[in-house]
């Protein structure tokens, strides 16, 4: 117990002595203005980034795309209960689509398509991975995914 606050008292000292010397080194005395001030003064930025990747690594954007998709395997739960298919009862192994308009469906292993309104894009973007190809179709995106 008495290391530690030996230890705190210890850290605050410190703390204090370094605040007052960045204080003394922050301050000019003159009543010009300060050259170092000067030299940190940020540089204007150019107004857009250069792109850094090749276009082969550059995730798809909203606009190149109809729409994301992903697995879910184990049951979805909404707000406290298991999401069931209406037609075929069906409760996991679901694929979860996420589409341009920021509308969420579901599609079962039996085919359903529902619409989610539990859900949302902000739900989708926690729960989904990275995304590690883009498909030319439907069909292909969901034979990659197991359906």
């Amino acid at each position: 117990m008495f290391r530690r606050n030996r230890a705190e008292r210890a850290f605050r000292e410190a703390r204090r002595v370094g605040q007052a010397m960045l204080a003394m080194h922050t301050e000019w005395p003159f009543d010009e203005p300060c050259p170092a001030a000067a030299e940190a003064a940020p540089a204007p930025e150019a107004t857009g980034v250069p792109d850094f990747l090749p276009p082969e690594f550059r995730a798809p954007s909203r606009q190149d795309v109809a729409g994301f998709m992903m697995r879910w395997d184990p049951p979805l739960v909404i707000d406290g209960q298991v999401r069931e298919c209406p037609e075929c009862g069906a409760y996991r192994n679901w694929i979860v689509f996420n589409m341009r308009d920021d509308s969420i469906w579901l599609r079962c292993p039996a085919d359903h398509e529902i619409h989610e309104t539990g859900l949302d894009t902000a739900w989708y973007n926690r729960h989904s991975g990275p995304i590690d190809r883009v498909y030319p179709t439907l069909d292909d995106g969901l034979r990659h995914l197991g359906h």
